[in-house]
């Protein structure tokens, strides 16, 4: 290996495990199962803590796109770390609901800005064909990133005799990833004028919505990343009520629909290089609603985690399929469309109240399966019903 191959990857590695920090905002799933049970919430309450995470998507994602241009990208995801790991101490040092909600926050204020600005950052270091393997790559560590969460909350609560022991160990390993990125040269990248109006930028991002295509897209995202993050909350809250299972073992479901979005992350890189987007999205939209409909009635341990593995493995690959529709729609505007889209993950945080609401409501997690069984509809709908998206398929 060549000099400046070394020093190629001793750019790219700390870039890259900047993507298992961004999983940490997927812990809120086991997290909300633990804080439930300890305050004894009821449903409705508890999901709004996955809203303090994935609120701040839909405020910050297009502000954070002109800070970025300001302060520069390395600078931003450096802030982001800044911010999650006073997050992750807050609960650990005082824990109460209110700190738990302020934590969840912090955390969902960092992770915004880092999945804003680590994906560009990746571009600093990496160009021409390896970069769509590089981005690839860093999806598939955030993904592991996610699978691990249960487990580190399980192994905590063993080990340390409580799981809130997770978070300082969150809060460590992004501060090891701030230190090695900080200590990494990584050659700056042209800054806008500060000078420039951001709020002229933002009105025209915003603007988009205007047209009917990207506004049923943008709405794609919403759901996709609302079926993500509610079969996060919903699959410990599952197998505790259908199986008797205590909180520790239940969050084994959501390190299953993690594994198995990884896989399907995979699988679908290879297939989509073959089949059509259009062919791959129909197919396994028919797989998600086979899976929400399943849920309804299966009881059994091993039937549950078998449809909430196939759930995951049928979305794996919806948010980068509609985000290709999306850019190539209108190519000449992909910088404000890719803000927007990130502006979607507020989706994670409007789908776990409403399904708290709906389990309130209907005495059951059945209510959960209803809210996400809507979102997976509108796939559905946006895969086979849409004419004026037609084209974009």
């Amino acid at each position: 290996m060549s000099d400046s191959e070394k020093n190629s990857i001793g750019k790219i590695l700390p870039v890259l495990f900047g993507f298992f920090v961004m999983g940490f905002c997927d812990v809120v799933g086991i997290s909300t199962s633990y804080i439930k049970i300890d305050f004894n919430l009821s449903e409705t309450m508890a999901g709004f803590i996955p809203t303090m995470v994935f609120l701040w998507f839909l405020l910050l994602s297009v502000p954070t796109a002109m800070l970025m241009n300001r302060i520069g990208r390395k600078r931003s995801v450096q802030l982001s770390n800044v911010i999650t790991v006073v997050g992750m101490m807050i609960p650990f040092f005082s824990y109460n609901l209110v700190t738990c909600m302020i934590a969840f926050a912090l955390l969902g204020i960092g992770n915004t800005i880092l999945q804003v600005s680590l994906n560009p950052l990746l571009t600093n270091v990496i160009k021409g064909e390896r970069l769509t393997s590089s981005l690839t790559a860093g999806q598939v560590i955030k993904a592991v990133s996610s699978f691990c969460g249960p487990f580190i909350a399980a192994l905590a609560a063993y080990y340390f005799g409580t799981w809130k022991a997770l978070f300082p160990i969150f809060a460590g390993i992004t501060l090891i990833s701030s230190l090695w990125l900080a200590f990494t040269h990584i050659p700056e990248e042209k800054r806008e004028n500060p000078t420039s109006g951001s709020n002229a930028s933002i009105q025209k991002t915003f603007s988009l919505l205007k047209e009917r295509t990207l506004l049923f897209l943008f709405l794609g995202i919403v759901a996709v990343v609302g079926v993500d993050v509610g079969t996060n909350t919903l699959a410990p809250k599952l197998l505790m009520e259908r199986c008797s299972m205590d909180v520790a073992t239940a969050g084994y479901g959501s390190s299953v629909y993690f594994l198995c979005r990884t896989i399907g992350a995979f699988i679908g890189a290879v297939l989509l290089m073959k089949i059509s987007e259009k062919l791959y999205f129909r197919t396994h939209v028919i797989l998600a609603v086979a899976a929400a409909i399943g849920l309804f009635f299966v009881s059994s341990n091993i039937g549950i985690l078998i449809l909430l593995g196939l759930l995951g493995y049928s979305i794996s690959t919806f948010f980068p399929i509609i985000y290709s529709m999306a850019i190539k729609h209108s190519p000449d505007k992909a910088n404000e469309i890719s803000g927007l889209l990130i502006t979607g993950v507020v989706g994670g945080g409007i789908t776990p109240p409403l399904m708290g609401l709906f389990a309130d409501m209907t005495g059951s997690q059945a209510g959960s399966l209803i809210v996400i069984s809507f979102f997976i509809l509108y796939l559905g709908s946006l895969a086979f019903l849409n004419r004026e998206t037609k084209r974009t398929l």
